[in-house]
């Protein structure tokens, strides 16, 4: 693992930005105007010790006008998932749909016991690991040498490959990443808890006046798992195994979303109360029967929807670890996934292509990978050094909520034919569910060439025309 700071990192610069940040802690108690306060404050130490006592306050927020950018390379998709999952974070990714990863290289953790001691026959289950783990590389190359879609093959792809991204964050939420990283639940990974310490020590170095806010998060109780009690319980009363869902599923949605928009679009507008506005829709639909679309429409004209954020949807959702990034990246929503300890090894995902010469195969490689994680425990190792036993095919189900507004923009962007097959799928089936529940709403959901009229993608697009191909229903 490779961890560097891309620019903003001289003395000048560190010194500049830290300027920046005591000035806006002043900002609110000082005289005179921003410019003015940031030409009073340029002296370092004294910057330096303003900034650490405002943030030891608890007001973090002043860090946020300090951006940072890193490089991360030869990390796993571990470490992946879990940045992207920051919802402040920025970041862009090798792409396992356009580059072969057969030579990429994969982790290799120290196998250690429950208590985090190092295994006596470590050596022997690295070799063993290391073997098993280029067998399935070897077998991704094969498929792909047999023109097999590099999007498809990576399904069978294990958890440990290196991937490389380029990741942006203010300092807050950088603290907020490094603390999880070291004293966190997600720390007893050793890879996680790695690039924890290596983040710990840019901060000490770019980031001084967080050192000490970094320090004190140790042993603070919001680390603890504080659903732990529920384990035992479940125990006792669940007999099944948690299976993989056939298919999305909406689980909650706002009453009436559409009523709900229009309405919200008339109180603020006008300013009125939630039953005038009511009252004033219903006078509007009785002189014009078109009225609601044509203000649906205009809502959808707008830069800024925010009338489209006041209803929301819940959506239970079956997805591969291939393309759980495709949907945690969309900032806006409140996603829930399981830790990567708790993955059922026998639920996956299979892709057409595999699937139509390569079926039994397919499942025999998911079914030698569960038996191969199963022996890697019966050795003592800790569910933290399983996890690269996932396959980037095994899936699980998630669970989400999001507003209309989100939905349009997932839709526009994953219900396009050029969007990867299975969250293409995934955002299909939720715009299905939106637009039985909010027909006006839903007029404004899927790709840009059905909803809009054109094609964004230029000389990528897929020459369709603005007629999108018909998609099977489920």
């Amino acid at each position: 693992m490779k961890v560097v700071m891309l620019g903003n990192n001289t003395k000048k610069e560190i010194e500049k930005r830290l300027q920046i940040v005591a000035s806006a802690g002043n900002l609110s108690r000082a005289d005179g105007t921003v410019t003015q306060v940031i030409e009073n404050h340029k002296d370092y130490e004294t910057n330096l010790k303003l900034a650490r006592a405002i943030v030891g306050y608890g007001h973090k927020s002043i860090s946020e006008h300090d951006y940072l950018v890193f490089a991360l390379e030869d990390v796993t998709p571990i470490i992946e998932q879990i940045i992207i999952g920051y919802r402040l974070t920025s970041f862009t990714i090798k792409s396992r749909r356009n580059v072969d990863f057969r030579s990429v290289g994969f982790y290799v953790p120290n196998f250690k016991d429950e208590n985090g001691n190092v295994l006596k026959n470590n050596k022997e289950l690295q070799k063993k690991y290391k073997f098993y783990m280029q067998s399935l590389f070897d077998k991704y190359g094969e498929l792909v040498d047999e023109e097999i879609p590099v999007e498809d093959c990576r399904y069978i792809l294990p958890y440990s490959y290196h991937s490389n991204i380029i990741m942006g964050c203010d300092a807050n939420e950088l603290l907020n990443m490094t603390s999880d990283m070291l004293y966190g639940s997600i720390s007893h990974i050793d890879e996680v808890h790695e690039l924890g310490e290596k983040l710990a020590t840019m901060i000490k170095k770019y980031v001084p006046y967080l050192e000490r806010a970094l320090n004190n998060e140790q042993d603070k109780e919001y680390y603890n798992d504080t659903l732990g009690f529920l384990d035992d319980l479940v125990k006792k009363v669940d007999i099944n195994k948690a299976s993989l869902l056939d298919k999305v599923y909406m689980t909650d949605y706002t009453i009436d979303p559409d009523w709900k928009v229009l309405v919200s679009t008339l109180m603020a507008r006008y300013q009125y109360s939630y039953d005038e506005a009511e009252k004033l829709l219903h006078q509007l639909v009785d002189s014009n029967k078109n009225i609601k679309r044509d203000i649906m429409k205009s809502i959808l004209r707008k830069k800024n929807q925010r009338e489209l954020e006041q209803a929301t949807y819940t959506f239970q959702i079956p997805i591969s670890l291939a393309v759980l990034t495709h949907l945690t990246r969309h900032r806006m929503h409140s996603l829930m996934i399981p830790d990567f300890t708790s993955f059922n090894l026998e639920n996956y995902i299979t892709p057409e292509t595999v699937a139509s010469n390569h079926k039994n195969e397919y499942d025999e490689i998911f079914a030698n990978n569960k038996s191969m994680r199963d022996y890697f425990k019966s050795q003592g190792v800790r569910n933290e050094d399983l996890i690269y036993f996932l396959l980037s095919g095994n899936a699980c189900n998630v669970t989400t909520t999001m507003n209309a507004r989100n939905l349009e923009w997932i839709s526009r962007m994953r219900c396009c034919n050029k969007a990867q097959w299975e969250i293409r799928n995934i955002a299909n089936q939720m715009v299905d569910y939106a637009k039985k529940v909010s027909p006006l709403i839903g007029e404004c959901l899927g790709p840009t060439c059905q909803v809009l009229g054109y094609c964004p993608e230029g000389k990528d697009s897929c020459k369709n025309r603005g007629v999108v191909i018909k998609r099977k229903e489920s």
